[in-house]
């Protein structure tokens, strides 16, 4: 009993050659411990919702939940943009949308506070409601988010104060700014049946800061810190290993903080702080959410970061050393970087097949929150005096694209495709996920991020059933192709072989997370060799949907006896041990027969998978298969097509064709197979030829075309070859680019519907051969400076149009 009682709270890992096959021992049938409930957080809804949090996840209405919290900045986007985006956040599998009030934005006038157009936040959190999103308030004071001085008012320099200090007077501003903000947004919070579940104080507070705008070429930066805290402050996120001899009052600073925001009426369920690199938290009063930046800019160089490995995150956070003990707190990485921003002189390239890596390995190492920075790009906003941009950091004066899954202008990128797969995951099997422990090899302590040739594995177990987790992705380098992979999993019900018989192969920059004794409807699916994606239960259907990538063959293992029908692109066979079912090919089924119950299961490619939304309409919940942008509504969808103007889906379930109707022909078209209802819609062509003038060898104009109602968007992409790009209206800049090896896009809707701007005038700097970030670029692409010691050409102008049609449900 001893010994079985250590090997089920410590792994055992034996791994040994059969053949070419590797197999994988690892324990996992230890029990979770339970819950404490001993933080002083949650809170009642309307309607009975309620939100508590204990030791190791967050309850919505009594059920274990992780939030998936998307950053997106309201005044750093046009506000008659909005609801498109939240859209597409909640489309993305995003359920929660962390927004910064930045101080100096909303009172760059002492007193004066601006609530209008871009900057009203009231407006941003009730769309957050009609689109069904919950909304985390990040109030500051300080802020950060590459904005002038952190986000503290120019005018607070003048001041008689001492400023992220418990001096009075600064204080009392404080206090005024959190007032303003209650007023504000009175009505929306959760307790008032509103979307703000959250409120996060402070930022990174006796850790980081941000320099003063207020500073003169050549100088050294002065930092936005209380003067106690400038030795012991560094810029941007990292490992603080110095002991902080005001640690007492840095928590105490931010104790009152909150109690200032609870006083104004800021009350919400959930308080959060940063908590990594030894910052200030409220201790038992707000989850300390932790970060990971694998692209940094703030470092002198490119790094392999430890991002990618698998740890137990509960007792060893990233960045730590942390001041809170942390297995009194779930683990919730908050700012999991999505993209990353470029300065001047640092121009890293966010890989997005490293964003659902990350998630990945940061779910298989405990955690049960993500969270994005950001997940939506922006452009900062600017006035007559200065930009609000931190031009002391060297960012661009307006643009906030971060490389996010969502651009600066809206686009729909590569890791919003990616990163959806595991939210749908989460939003449907979250619940299960959040109370299981975590299981490591014993290899974890020796592993380093350099080892790109040993297995990542890692378990998350509840003693019976569980999930492998699996990556082969690491930043700034290439893992090798692990073949042969098999596993064996002991549980309280006995041993698991994944696969049964034979082993898979994991490609490099993959991962994946694999079942085993799943409860399918209560059905034991004792594993399989596809990763869960989405559970849909509709009245007439009930199916699951499990996506595999190119190279690993889809395999699912039943007991003995289980009624299984092979539909379509799939084989059942029966064994002494087990009923397997093979995959053939994309869009494979199956169905399951248990009692008088029937559970369909459809087994996509990832390929098919990451081309896949997961839709709400007219009341059902259906797949819509589709190579173009797709936004759901209530009982419609809108299609957006970059440059095709034949735009066509395919619906799982098919749907009857006298259900659905267009503002445009539509046309059905031949399906993949015959479960699925296939259309198109072709939109008139729209051509458009760029037209420039040269004004010398930096600077050109260009006339802009009409957005016609047929258009969703117009975008200009340029592909030049340069430092720095700058586009101008009017004189005034309007849009800039640093640099990065690949083409400028610029979406143009927000200039063209103002019947405004006509004209754009573009001022490009050479590039020059001694540039510090030509390290950060693709060096296969980096151009032929031949003798020249800089190098400008423009090698083209194009405007690519953004079709869109909406098509209705009944």
């Amino acid at each position: 009993m001893k010994l079985n009682t250590f090997l089920s709270t410590f792994l055992c890992c034996l791994y040994f050659a059969a053949g070419s096959q590797t197999i994988y021992s690892i324990d996992a049938s230890g029990i979770p411990e339970e819950p404490r409930n001993t933080l002083k957080l949650g809170g009642e809804g309307e309607n009975g919702q309620s939100i508590a949090v204990n030791n190791q996840y967050i309850s919505l209405n009594g059920k274990p939940w992780i939030p998936i919290t998307g950053e997106f900045h309201f005044c750093r986007y046009p506000s008659r943009y909005w609801d498109e985006s939240l859209k597409k956040m909640k489309a993305g599998g995003i359920n929660t949308v962390a927004t910064y009030l930045f101080w100096n934005i909303h009172e760059q006038k002492e007193g004066k506070f601006d609530w209008s157009g871009d900057r009203d936040v009231r407006k941003f959190l009730e769309l957050c409601r009609k689109n069904g999103l919950y909304a985390i308030v990040r109030i500051g004071p300080f802020a950060h988010g590459e904005i002038r001085n952190g986000g503290l008012p120019d005018w607070l320099l003048g001041k008689p104060l001492s400023i992220r200090s418990n001096d009075p007077l600064y204080l009392s501003y404080v206090e005024k700014f959190y007032k303003a903000i209650a007023d504000e947004i009175k009505g929306t919070y959760f307790k008032d049946g509103g979307p703000v579940i959250g409120v996060q104080i402070e930022n990174e507070y006796q850790h980081s800061a941000a320099p003063w705008g207020l500073t003169y070429p050549g100088q050294p930066h002065d930092m936005t810190a209380s003067e106690r805290d400038l030795a012991l402050t560094q810029e941007g996120v990292g490992v603080s290993r110095e002991n902080n001899p005001y640690a007492a009052l840095g928590n105490d600073h931010m104790k009152i903080l909150k109690e200032l925001a609870v006083k104004a009426g800021l009350i919400t369920p959930l308080y959060t702080a940063t908590g990594w690199g030894n910052a200030a938290i409220v201790p038992n009063e707000s989850i300390p959410v932790t970060a990971a930046y694998a692209y940094p800019f703030w470092t002198p160089k490119k790094d392999i970061s430890p991002f990618f490995l698998y740890k137990d995150m509960r007792k060893k956070p990233d960045y730590s050393p942390v001041r809170y003990v942390t297995e009194d707190y779930p683990v919730f990485p908050a700012e999991l970087g999505s993209g990353i921003m470029t300065v001047y002189s640092r121009r890293p390239i966010a890989v997005h097949k490293s964003f659902d890596a990350m998630i990945n390995r940061c779910l298989g190492s405990g955690a049960n929150g993500v969270g994005y920075y950001m997940y939506h790009g922006g452009s900062t906003p600017h006035n007559d005096a200065y930009y609000f941009s931190d031009e002391a950091y060297g960012l661009p004066k307006i643009s906030y694209d971060f490389q996010a899954p969502i651009g600066e202008f809206g686009q729909v990128r590569e890791g919003y495709h990616r990163l959806k797969l595991l939210h749908w995951f989460l939003n449907d099997f979250g619940d299960r996920l959040a109370p299981m422990r975590i299981v490591l090899p014993e290899n974890v302590s020796s592993l380093k991020p350099e080892n790109i040739s040993e297995l990542r594995y890692s378990v998350r177990s509840n003693g019976t059933s569980g999930f492998l987790f699996l990556n082969n992705f690491q930043d700034d380098t290439t893992m090798t192709y692990k073949r042969n992979l098999r596993f064996s999993i002991n549980t309280s019900k006995g041993k698991v072989n994944l696969p049964a018989s034979g082993s898979f192969d994991l490609q490099p920059d993959e991962n994946l997370i694999l079942p085993f004794n799943f409860n399918m409807e209560g059905v034991n699916l004792q594993y399989a060799t596809a990763q869960l994606m989405a559970r849909v239960d509709n009245p007439e259907d009930l199916f699951y949907v499990f996506f595999a990538p190119e190279g690993i063959k889809p395999e699912f293992s039943f007991a003995p006896g289980v009624n299984v029908n092979a539909l379509n692109l799939t084989t059942v066979k029966n064994t002494a041990g087990s009923t397997i079912v093979t995959a053939l090919g994309d869009r494979a089924e199956f169905l399951i027969t248990e009692g008088k119950r029937q559970v369909k299961v459809l087994v996509l490619t990832k390929e098919t998978a990451l081309k896949t939304y997961l839709v709400d309409i007219a009341g059902k919940r259906r797949l819509i298969f589709s190579e173009n942008t797709i936004i759901p509504d209530e009982n419609s969808l809108t299609i957006l097509g970059r440059e095709n103007n034949k735009l066509s889906f395919e619906i799982y379930p098919k749907v009857n064709s006298g259900t659905i109707r267009s503002n445009n022909p539509l046309k059905s078209t031949k399906a993949g197979s015959k479960s699925v209802s296939a259309y198109s819609i072709t939109l008139p062509q729209s051509d458009f030829t760029v037209q420039s003038v040269k004004f010398g060898e930096k600077k050109f104009s260009i006339k802009l075309p009409d957005l016609s109602p047929a258009l969703n968007d117009i975008f200009l992409q340029i592909d030049y070859t340069g430092d720095t790009a700058m586009g101008f209206v009017d004189g005034n800049l309007v849009f800039d680019e640093f640099y990065k090896g690949m083409p400028w896009d610029i979406g143009l809707r927000n200039l063209l519907s103002s019947n405004k701007a006509r004209e754009m005038v573009f001022y490009i700097r050479p590039l020059h051969k001694n540039a510090t970030y030509l390290k950060d670029l693709n060096q296969s692409t980096l151009p032929d400076f031949g003798n020249s010691k800089s190098l400008l050409k423009v090698n083209s102008l194009k405007f690519v149009p953004e079709y869109k049609t909406v098509v209705s449900f009944q």
